[in-house]
């Protein structure tokens, strides 16, 4: 039976409120997963049994944090079912249609509601870089781009916007803890804001906090708040330590009492605070539905050994507020982690790229080793050791798919025909043809803004006079697009037919970027319209294709490295952690405050438990400082990091780098040596 490969805590959340068959209701249920413990498998196990036991899978919503997450959650839960229903098994799992991420979900509902809560339901979706876009429009309107002191650029503005919102906080108080060097311009950036929020409705475009906001007004209203929770029997939401103020109000509207509810999450795994993720809420969700609240802990292992563990274990304990649990595994070890002390940066490269070479060689791929590091810039001198070695490696947390200029420029097209008040999409748009300046498509897009015709009034207006038979195309293009001429698949290819030019003339390397062009084609091919594509590839964009390191198409094997917040979710059979040291971990930056500090814990406790077999903790002594290297002499010298008190080092092997036998004798001779520099010093004077 399906159930039987579950361990017993893993099936007491499984079969949480499904004792009896048909339309059932379980009461309101936290999952504390710890790292490893098989916290996928056991929600979509879940779900699957729920559907085995007779709950309708349309009333079934589950949230998780990327698409892909979302679509494996349904392969499971297909794989499951399969089991015991048989045939059947497809179309039920197919019927689990209400299954994305928080954002995902909240435009589906937008889009639903619309004409209630006052949207034009075809609203486009801008991604971040446009946010920013339009903020810095609208922050040169204003002036602040001329200010006798330094107002913030455009990335700031976005990002203290961005956390107000979802932080829920007053504008002042997010100032004052997140962004200090800004609080002098609070009155400016509220009125930056106000028309922020004016020019999107003017548009009709939302942006990715939008749809968290949105949605949480909207359902702040009891009524469509009850109407919406009623539709489904059992709401799931996975990884809920990340989730935000908004995301939990979201939550808390929809099942006030909890009934059908299931969060699943770690408090130990808890490192998303930048993104204004509220370790509280899942800390408070007991609380939040007493006494009805049932907690279940999984903390068997299935990732690392026992002496792994032990030492992540030691590590969290000391946290001061936290969900007891204490992870165990059956793969026992003699080999404790590492805890390595080395001379400085160069060194803990020397020794990273030695033991990764010597792993090769005893059969270890370089695919099944990693090395993490809190901050990306604690890798530079690891990357040039490697390339100097010939050490092939992908360094995750470069630019997205959406990020490059080429997919950017398709998609505000398909953006601008979607919706022709976007102006940041025509902007960029009328921009790509010849002749044309800002100033030709400033007044081009404000013309369009007051017609109820956008498209017919560009085709009316007289073109840019050095625009030439460019802007004639552009705008037959548009109203082809505009006009249903083709269906999505032809539109889409129409589309990059009229843009190839254009990167040709632009892109010195456009055999490449089309290559990312034609894979935008082979990804809208799967969609069912230009408004679902618009929406779910801005929501949850793939990877880059051109945009990444060259090593990885050069060779079949290569070394992960990655920062912490990236390598969440993710396992190797060797982990090397570089730069456990006070400043780096916990970060100098991430001292402020004591819930600061937790977090940096918490991000050491994440690191450790990406390691199946082997961990290595390096510690460099001293580091050379800003603009300086190994030739040069300034350099601070570097603590432990206070996460590893003296209490915990029983629990690692603590040792230096092995020096070659060649390196011993040199050094021996060296320490035979006797000079009488005091003798020395007074000749130089005689």
């Amino acid at each position: 039976m399906y159930l039987e490969k579950l361990n017993s805590q893993q099936r007491l959340a499984v079969e949480h409120g499904t004792a009896s068959e048909g339309r059932h209701v379980a009461g309101p249920l936290l999952v504390i997963a710890g790292a490893g413990s098989g916290k996928t498998n056991t929600l979509a196990h879940r779900v699957a049994h729920l559907i085995v036991k007779g709950a309708d899978p349309y009333r079934i919503l589950l949230m998780t944090f990327s698409r892909r997450a979302a679509s494996e959650m349904t392969r499971r839960v297909g794989r499951i079912c399969a089991e015991v229903l048989g045939t059947n098994a497809s179309a039920m799992a197919d019927s689990l249609n209400w299954s994305g991420t928080f954002h995902g979900i909240g435009a589906r509902f937008l889009r639903d509601y619309a004409e209630q809560i006052g949207l034009d339901p075809a609203f486009t979706i801008h991604d971040r870089e446009d946010s920013a876009d339009l903020l810095n429009l609208i922050r040169q309107e204003l002036g602040f781009s001329k200010t006798e002191s330094r107002f913030p650029g455009k990335g700031a503005c976005l990002a203290i916007y961005s956390r107000a919102v979802n932080s829920q906080k007053e504008l002042g108080l997010v100032l004052k803890e997140s962004f200090p060097w800004c609080v002098g311009w609070e009155a400016q950036l509220r009125e930056l804001f106000i028309a922020y929020v004016e020019a999107k409705q003017a548009q009709n475009v939302l942006d990715y906090d939008d749809l968290l906001l949105y949605w949480a007004q909207m359902v702040s209203e009891p009524l469509i708040a009850e109407e919406i929770g009623s539709r489904f029997d059992h709401i799931m939401v996975d990884e809920y330590q990340d989730t935000n103020r908004l995301q939990a109000s979201i939550l808390m509207a929809l099942k006030p009492d909890g009934q059908g509810l299931t969060v699943v999450g770690d408090d130990a795994q808890s490192i998303y605070s930048f993104r204004a993720a509220e370790v509280r809420n899942i800390l408070d969700f007991p609380g939040s539905f007493e006494p009805a609240a049932k907690i279940i802990t999984l903390e068997q292992n299935y990732r690392s050994t026992q002496p792994i563990l032990k030492a992540a274990n030691a590590v969290i304990d000391l946290a001061r507020e936290r969900f007891t649990k204490n992870l165990w595994t059956d793969r026992e070890s003699s080999r404790r982690p590492r805890l390595v002390t080395v001379r400085d940066e160069s060194e803990q490269a020397r020794y990273v790229a030695d033991l990764v070479l010597d792993n090769r060689e005893e059969g270890l791929k370089l695919k099944q080793q990693a090395v993490l590091f809190r901050a990306s810039h604690h890798s530079g001198a690891l990357e040039v050791e490697l390339t100097r070695r010939n050490i092939p490696f992908v360094k995750f947390g470069g630019l997205k798919f959406l990020d490059s200029a080429h997919v950017k420029d398709m998609l505000a097209a398909l953006r601008f025909v979607q919706n022709p008040r976007d102006k940041v999409a025509g902007f960029r748009l009328m921009l790509l043809l010849p002749g044309v300046g800002p100033a030709s498509a400033g007044r081009a897009l404000d013309l369009m803004a007051a017609d109820r015709n956008p498209i017919l009034t560009l085709s009316e207006m007289q073109a840019p006079p050095r625009a030439g038979s460019e802007w004639t195309e552009f705008v037959s293009v548009l109203q082809e697009l505009k006009g249903g001429n083709y269906d999505w698949a032809t539109e889409i290819a129409r589309l990059r037919e009229w843009y190839q030019p254009h990167l040709e003339r632009l892109h010195e390397d456009a055999p490449t970027r089309l290559a990312d062009i034609e894979q935008l084609e082979q990804i809208a091919a799967s969609y069912p319209s230009r408004e679902r594509f618009l929406t779910e590839l801005t929501l949850d964009p793939p990877d880059a294709t051109s945009d990444h390191a060259g090593a990885p198409l050069l060779d079949e094997d290569y070394l992960i490295l990655s920062t912490i917040h990236s390598a969440k979710g993710q396992e190797w059979t060797r982990v090397f952690m570089l730069n456990v040291v006070d400043g780096c971990i916990p970060s100098d930056l991430a001292v402020g405050t004591s819930a600061e500090i937790e977090e940096e814990r918490r991000l050491l406790y994440v690191a450790m438990t990406r390691a199946r077999d082997q961990l290595d903790l390096i510690v460099p002594q001293r580091f050379f400082t800003h603009g300086q290297n190994a030739q040069g002499d300034r350099h601070v010298y570097a603590a432990r990091s206070r996460f590893l008190p003296a209490t915990l080092l029983q629990f690692f092997e603590v040792c230096s780098p092995t020096q070659s036998k060649s390196d011993v004798q040199s050094s021996q001779a060296a320490r035979q040596v006797r000079i009488d520099m005091a003798a020395r010093m007074r000749g130089m004077w005689k």
